[in-house]
């Protein structure tokens, strides 16, 4: 396993999630902030619109951008000018929805927490992983998936991998091109004693995970063998590969003041301070997002 390092783009704000390059910046959501930003090269932020806890981003084939509401269990598309409500979430997800990757043909899957209030202590739970198809159609896509956190679809379409943070393991789909129903469930990865949250798909196959708790990015291949390993002594959220040539590994890392337990104990209190972090990786992006 090879130790990279990492550097500091731009630090500020409570608490960054979904990373996504997208049309030469890096964009993310500021969930205690309720706001979606974006950071060019120089690590200039700017506020693209106001949302109630953004979370998962996800581009339209049309350009549209598709941005979840955790608080109130809804998807928002922003055309550019206007923001308005997608589809309602609340009969689908088991508790507040989180990630998302839209496809090429234009179809989103949402994780969601699988409990209602799991900042407040409640333990995860498994619960079904959403499709939204084209027309803001809403059903189950696959069941039993513990905290489905991070996606990502290859160049192919037929595959869609998704970090199960609390079963510690990342766990591949095959997607039928003609409906993007999902089957064939089975291990990607299994990463001991991880969590996995948000992830990243290269031109190799290997997906980069930020995992939360163990303070670490790790690049995996399929079975489970890591050949990169990025520790920058934080919390690892999400990351995002970048750049003009895909190249550049763009990493959220959060700090938390040292009398609160846990990093959960922290985000609830509004304690955390987020960073965005670069490196550079051993081979470009590829797929979704």
């Amino acid at each position: 396993m090879q130790q990279l390092n990492s550097s500091v783009l731009a630090e500020g704000g409570l608490f960054a999630e979904s990373p996504r390059w997208h049309q030469g910046r890096l964009w993310f959501s500021e969930m205690t902030a309720g706001r979606v930003l974006a950071l060019d090269a120089q690590g200039r932020i700017e506020e693209i619109f106001k949302v109630p806890a953004p979370m998962g981003l996800g581009w339209l084939p049309d350009g549209r951008l598709l941005v979840v509401s955790m608080a109130e269990y809804r998807v928002y598309c922003f055309d550019g000018r206007r923001l308005e409500p997608y589809c309602e979430l609340s009969a689908a997800c088991a508790g507040p929805p989180n990630d998302i990757v839209v496809d090429a043909a234009g179809r989103a899957y949402v994780g969601n927490m699988g409990v209602r209030d799991f900042l407040g202590g409640e333990k995860p739970k498994p619960a079904d992983l959403i499709s939204i198809a084209p027309g803001a159609i809403v059903t189950a896509a696959a069941p039993d998936l513990l905290f489905a956190n991070g996606m990502a679809i290859p160049p192919d379409g037929r595959t869609l991998i998704v970090a199960e943070t609390f079963a510690h393991r990342l766990t591949a789909f095959d997607v039928d091109p003609a409906d993007g129903s999902l089957c064939r469930r089975r291990v990607f990865a299994h990463l001991e004693g991880r969590t996995p949250d948000g992830i990243a798909l290269d031109a190799e196959g290997a997906v980069w995970v930020g995992s939360m708790e163990t303070c670490e990015f790790l690049r995996v291949r399929e079975g489970g063998e890591i050949t990169h390993r990025i520790a920058p002594g934080r919390h690892c959220v999400s990351c995002a590969l970048g750049g003009p040539d895909r190249r550049t590994l763009y990493m959220v890392t959060l700090e938390r003041p040292a009398h609160f337990a846990n990093v959960t104990e922290a985000m609830r209190n509004g304690a955390t301070r987020a960073r965005i972090e670069v490196a550079q990786a051993p081979a470009p992006g590829a797929g979704l997002p």
